[in-house]
């Protein structure tokens, strides 16, 4: 699996030329892995970033009768954003397969949660399912688009990685309980315990710059979930979706949702590894693609 794409490649030459001048030891050298490191979380996070921006946006400066709804606009925003992404070589077909995937899995999951009453869209739109306007498959598309563009950019490598059929297993009950809790016992508490076992033992090995960094897999569930749980607090201010503790007006939302992404990201996983499967420290990107 290549790195990076074409426009990518010529991007990170450029970078490189500069970032060669700059300190390599000290606090010096230290502050530069950083800054690189948030630059390639920023990159990452192209996709779900330019939405979350468009929602704040429309929020904040949306014109009273406008020939097309906020909600519209947002879906066609959307749909912009991933074209130009193929279009200008910022983002792999295989990765698109895994945002395709994780939006239909998403959309399916807010058809019946909407209709469930667990949050709704307040607003009305011409594309939608049911009480679910098109564009909210997106925000589940940027955290799929998040964890496929940050295993390439960051070069990720993982250290006993559990059997695919027993994360595959895992990821089934996962989201099978999203549905099943409304009739029948949560058993987030033993899919919370079953994601610690299968996964305390893998280590996430990552490339910032000039070096390679190692973290526990479930240490970057955990950073990752609650970076997703921050964006959802910025989501629901905008009113593009608001839980029914919202509706008279805006509070945090639960930390327990920070549970619920938590979860969710196991699937995100999966799909990722399904699609580029996970390659190990001593593995070169060859024995990685034969």
């Amino acid at each position: 699996m290549k790195r990076f794409t074409s426009v990518e490649t010529i991007i990170d030459a450029a970078a490189h030329r500069v970032l060669a001048r700059l300190p390599q030891t000290g606090f010096a050298g230290a502050a530069v892995e950083f800054l690189v490191f948030g630059i390639k979380q920023a990159w990452a996070c192209l996709f779900g970033g330019a939405m979350l921006a468009a929602i704040m946006l429309t929020r904040l400066y949306w014109p009273e009768g406008s020939v097309i709804t906020r909600y519209d606009f947002l879906f066609l925003v959307a749909v912009g954003i991933q074209l130009c992404m193929l279009a200008f070589k910022l983002e792999t077909w295989g990765e698109a397969k895994v945002i395709l995937i994780f939006h239909i899995v998403g959309t399916i999951m807010e058809i019946f949660k909407t209709h469930a009453g667990s949050w709704i869209y307040p607003e009305f739109s011409f594309f939608r399912i049911g009480g679910v306007p098109l564009f909210s498959g997106f925000m589940y598309a940027a955290v799929g688009s998040y964890m496929a563009r940050i295993n390439r950019i960051f070069d990720i490598r993982l250290e006993r990685y559990p059997p695919f059929r027993l994360t595959l297993l895992l990821a089934i009950f996962i989201y099978a309980n999203f549905f099943a809790h409304h009739f029948m016992p949560d058993i987030r508490i033993v899919l919370f315990a079953a994601t610690a076992l299968l996964f305390w033992r893998t280590t996430m090995y990552y490339r910032v710059f000039r070096f390679r960094h190692k973290m526990p897999l479930l240490v970057a569930f955990l950073l990752v979930s609650l970076f997703i749980w921050a964006a959802e607090n910025i989501g629901t201010w905008s009113r593009a979706w608001i839980y029914p503790s919202q509706a008279d007006g805006w509070a945090m939302v639960s930390f327990a949702k920070f549970g619920s992404w938590y979860l969710l990201m196991i699937i995100s996983v999966v799909l990722v590894t399904w699609v580029h499967p996970p390659r190990s420290i001593n593995e070169s990107d060859d024995q990685a693609s034969s």
